[in-house]
C-alpha cells in the first residue's frame, strides 16, 4: 500500500520591489510549497490528471505576488495555502514555507544585505484548520562575559576544563507558533526577535540549556499570542589559544572559532 506522501516546489527564488512610495521596498524571498491529498493514482498507475504540477506552484507565486497588496510574509503565505486548498479540491494540506533576505536601508532606494540572518513564515493549511509558524534563521549572536559551564558529569572521557567565564557563540534558529493565524503582523516579529536577543544578552547563563529556555521562556511571557516557541542553537565553539610556548598568557582573549564538531542544544518552551 501506498503511505503517507507529499510533493512540491522548493527554492522558489521571489524579489519583489514596492515601488509605491517616495522609499522603496524589497521583499528577498525563497518560497516552498508542499501539497497532501489524493495522489495515490500517479503513484500506483501513473495517471497524473489529479497532480498539480511543480511548475505551476512556481508560476502561482510569481502571479500572486504582483497581484499581492501586503508586504508581510505571513500574510503572503496564508494567501498561498489559501489558493492551493482552494483552486484543487483533492488536495486536503497546502503547506508553504517562505524565508526572506533582510535588506538594510541606505537610501529611497539603495540597500544592504550583509546578514546572513532570514525571517521565516510557515502556514499548514487543512480542510478545517490553519497553523502559522514564524521565526528567524542563521541569526548570528555571541557574548563575551556571564556564560559559564560547570558541574557537568564527568567520566573517564570527559576532557573538557569547567569554566565560569567563556566565550558563548551560536548561530540562532527560533520558530514560534501563534495561537491564532491572523494579523496584523506588522511589528510583531521584530518584537519577539527583540525579546530573544535581549534575554541572550543579559542573561546570567550556566549552559546554553539554561540560556535557552530563558529565552523561550521570556518570548512566551511578554508575547500573549505565542503558543510555543522552538529554539535551536548550536555552539560555535571558541577555544582558547594555548600561548604559553610563546611566554604570553591568555586571559579569554585570543581563541580560535571552531566549525566542527559542535554541541547542538534545542528546546520548546510551551504556554
Amino acid at each position: 500500500m501506498l503511505g503517507r506522501n507529499s510533493y512540491g516546489k522548493s527554492g522558489i527564488r521571489l524579489v519583489r520591489v514596492d515601488r509605491g512610495g517616495t522609499d522603496h521596498a524589497v521583499s528577498d524571498l525563497t518560497i516552498a510549497v508542499r501539497l497532501e491529498g489524493d495522489f495515490e493514482a500517479a503513484h500506483v498507475a501513473g495517471d497524473n490528471s489529479l497532480v498539480v504540477a511543480t511548475d505551476t506552484m512556481k508560476n502561482t507565486a510569481y502571479a500572486l505576488a504582483k497581484e499581492f497588496s501586503g508586504r508581510e510574509i505571513e500574510d503572503f503565505a496564508l494567501e498561498l495555502s489559501d489558493h492551493f486548498l482552494r483552486e484543487n479540491s483533492h488536495v486536503s494540506l497546502s503547506e508553504v514555507s517562505i524565508e526572506e533576505r533582510l535588506w538594510n536601508r541606505l537610501s529611497a532606494s539603495s540597500f544592504e544585505g550583509s546578514s546572513n540572518e532570514r525571517r521565516t513564515a510557515r502556514v499548514r493549511r487543512s480542510r478545517d484548520s490553519v497553523a502559522l509558524h514564524c521565526g528567524l534563521k542563521d541569526l548570528l549572536i555571541l557574548k563575551t562575559a556571564r556564560s559559564a559551564f560547570s558541574g557537568f558529569a564527568r567520566d573517564r572521557f570527559t576532557t573538557l576544563p569547567e569554566t565560569n567565564d567563556r566565550l558563548l557563540a551560536t548561530s540562532l534558529t527560533a520558530e514560534w507558533t501563534h495561537e491564532a493565524a491572523a494579523g496584523p503582523f506588522a511589528g510583531r516579529w521584530e518584537a519577539v526577535r527583540r525579546t530573544l536577543l535581549d534575554t541572550f544578552s543579559a542573561h546570567d547563563s550556566a549552559s546554553v540549556q539554561h540560556t535557552i529556555y530563558a529565552m523561550g521562556e521570556a518570548a512566551i511571557g511578554a508575547h500573549r499570542g505565542l503558543a510555543e516557541i522552538r529554539l535551536t542553537m548550536p555552539n560555535r565553539h571558541h577555544l582558547l589559544v594555548d600561548l604559553a610556548p610563546f611566554g604570553l598568557t591568555n586571559e579569554n582573549e585570543i581563541f580560535v572559532a571552531t566549525e566542527a564538531p559542535y554541541g547542538l542544544i534545542e528546546a520548546t518552551v510551551t504556554r
